[in-house]
């Protein structure tokens, strides 16, 4: 009997194909490829359609001086199909461009946004979005700002946005993840991350 647990890595997989389907907004690529099997050998070729939107930061605002975050509310036409109401409450983010390192892209997207600087830009952690259809990657920070400066309307006219900026106290923050109103991946994450590791962020903060 064989007990011996395999552990693949990237050279377990031969990319036999990949082909353009669709280019617009976003694009459309089909990957044909096959892969080794834990029970031994290899798969027959395998199809797939994978959505390529490259790839993104999200960056939670965070003023410890009045204890409140600065979150962002827009529309997500994708959200109709499940909820009532699909403007989100979300943490600021945005797709890196090419040439882009990913604190330009928090920096640029906190002023269209949601009209405020960062500071103290902290690295928390990385995520796959849906790897079973998108290669997207987001990575999230957290940043300290001057919450009593966020207000308004912001957005791109050029790319239809109109987003309208919130300052959330923690406490309701944590209400709105426990009811729902909190229901999109990134923000759910930076949030449980910050509540995670508030007591050691904010002594690195002190210290800088």
């Amino acid at each position: 009997m064989n007990n011996k647990i395999e552990t693949f890595n990237s050279k377990d997989i031969t990319i036999e194909g990949k082909s353009p389907l669709y280019q617009g907004f976003f694009k459309m690529v089909r990957y044909d490829f096959k892969h080794r099997l834990f029970k031994g050998g290899w798969s027959d070729r395998v199809s797939r359609e994978i959505f390529e939107r490259g790839h993104a930061v999200a960056v939670l605002p965070y003023d410890p001086e009045h204890g409140e975050f600065v979150l962002i509310e827009q529309l997500r036409i994708g959200a109709l199909a499940t909820k009532d109401n699909p403007w989100l409450i979300e943490v600021i983010a945005g797709i890196i461009d090419e040439g882009e390192s990913e604190a330009d892209v928090c920096h640029r997207e906190a002023q269209e946004e949601a009209g405020i600087a960062l500071s103290r830009l902290t690295p928390a952690m990385s995520y796959l979005a849906s790897p079973g259809g998108t290669t997207e990657r987001i990575h999230i920070f957290m940043a300290q700002t001057d919450a009593s400066v966020a207000s308004g309307i912001h957005g791109l006219e050029h790319e239809a946005e109109d987003i309208r900026v919130h300052r959330v106290t923690e406490q309701q923050a944590i209400e709105w993840l426990e009811n729902g109103r909190i229901d999109n991946a990134a923000t759910i994450i930076a949030l449980q991350w910050f509540f995670m590791h508030k007591a050691t962020l904010l002594e690195n903060w002190s210290q800088v």
